[in-house]
């Protein structure tokens, strides 16, 4: 894959149906970037969410960032990839406003620290330049056989 934004993108482990990154617009390889989705208003949880009146959900941005955020960190030309990386860990979290269908979400996120196998970041989404979330996360992976990249 000769597009570099696409290759880090293609290696979130997500499926479609839980993919809530559509596209990076800029990403510093283990340092921060910019991410974007597009709330189509055909996702079928927004059909109870809410009835008549659809949002999209809290705890889905929340994702939208970690996903952000892990692409982020497995990006990083020093380290290999960690096997195994998930969202473990929340704080500061605060939503702000919500995205409702024909809307982009646009994520931002940095990491701020790594230790072994964790990596916190700091993330925020936005609607039309207004902040909807901001949240400090931790992601972790596994440990076995993971080196730094030469």
């Amino acid at each position: 894959m000769s597009d570099p934004l696409a290759h880090a993108l293609s290696l979130l482990p997500h499926g479609p149906e839980f993919r809530f990154l559509d596209r990076l617009l800029t990403l510093d390889p283990g340092r921060s970037g910019v991410g974007e989705y597009v709330v189509r208003g055909d996702e079928p949880f927004l059909r109870g969410h809410f009835p008549d009146q659809p949002i999209f959900p809290g705890v889905l941005l929340v994702e939208a960032a970690a996903q952000l955020a892990g692409v982020i960190a497995q990006s990083d030309p020093q380290l290999a990839p960690l096997p195994g990386l998930k969202l473990t860990a929340l704080r500061a979290v605060k939503i702000l406003g919500t995205a409702k269908p024909t809307q982009t979400i646009r994520l931002e996120g940095q990491i701020t620290g790594r230790l072994n196998n964790l990596v916190q970041a700091h993330v925020a989404a936005s609607v039309n330049q207004e902040t909807i979330l901001t949240a400090d996360l931790v992601l972790s992976g596994s440990i076995e056989n993971h080196k730094p990249s030469r």
